[in-house]
């Protein structure tokens, strides 16, 4: 059975080529591992592999690892987050990949500014406008950027995510990474000290290459990698 080594060889090289059809280098891409029910051992397998990047759905999964994952590594929050539990990620995470309201936004601010550090966001765009996902529209993206930027100092706006619908046909769903790089390329032209447009995080394991074709340079990455998840396996404590 391929082991995770393996598994990520092939994505790094499915991710090289998508790159190069793109017009880009594979050094363009940061692939994060999406570690949601992982074990620490599996994250430790996938580091030695060459992934220095993590993303968990849940803060109190991704604090339950924190410390027990020895090697270097950055973690990401992918999935949607609750103001009541920012406190606990603020100071763990090097990017919040899913702001999607000014209240969350002023709340991460405050918590940063207590902890003595700038959160790096990314905002959620629900482009597709689906009623199950998170994230704010794509004629929302602009207005909330700029209040964000107006009254929260201590937060400083990376670039975009979206979690694209799912589909059978991945060729579905690239009207809607068009749509999102457009946006991105709209938005990167304000300028502010805290903000700088450099992260467009899209793609999963069933998209990713579409989404680099349409110009993502972050995908998330997760049963490609690790294979299936076992849900009846949780990780101690969950």
């Amino acid at each position: 059975m391929e082991n995770i080594k393996g598994r990520l060889d092939d994505i790094k090289d499915r991710v090289a080529r998508a790159a190069q059809r793109s017009g880009r280098s594979p050094e363009d891409i940061t692939i994060v591992a999406v570690s949601k029910l992982r074990e620490p051992e599996e994250i430790e397998e996938a580091i030695a592999a060459g992934i220095s990047d993590f993303g968990e759905n849940k803060v109190q999964e991704l604090e339950l690892k924190y410390d027990k994952v020895i090697s270097p590594l950055r973690w990401h929050l992918i999935g949607h987050l609750q103001r009541n539990k920012v406190k606990y990620i603020i100071d763990k995470v090097a990017l919040i990949h899913s702001l999607d309201s000014l209240r969350l936004a002023k709340e991460i601010d405050k918590r940063a500014e207590q902890a003595g550090v700038v959160a790096e966001v990314l905002v959620q765009v629900n482009a597709a406008g689906e009623e199950s996902k998170f994230g704010v529209s794509s004629e929302d993206a602009a207005p909330l950027i700029d209040k964000v930027l107006a009254g929260c100092s201590n937060v400083r706006i990376r670039g975009l995510m979206q979690i694209a619908p799912y589909s059978e046909e991945p060729e579905d769903v690239r009207p809607y990474f068009k749509e999102l790089k457009q946006l991105y390329d709209e938005l990167s032209r304000i300028s502010h000290p805290n903000l700088s447009f450099d992260y467009l995080s899209m793609g999963m394991s069933g998209d990713f290459e579409l989404a680099i074709e349409e110009g993502a340079n972050m995908v998330r990455i997760g049963s490609a990698i690790f294979g299936d998840r076992d849900y009846s396996k949780r990780m101690g404590g969950l």
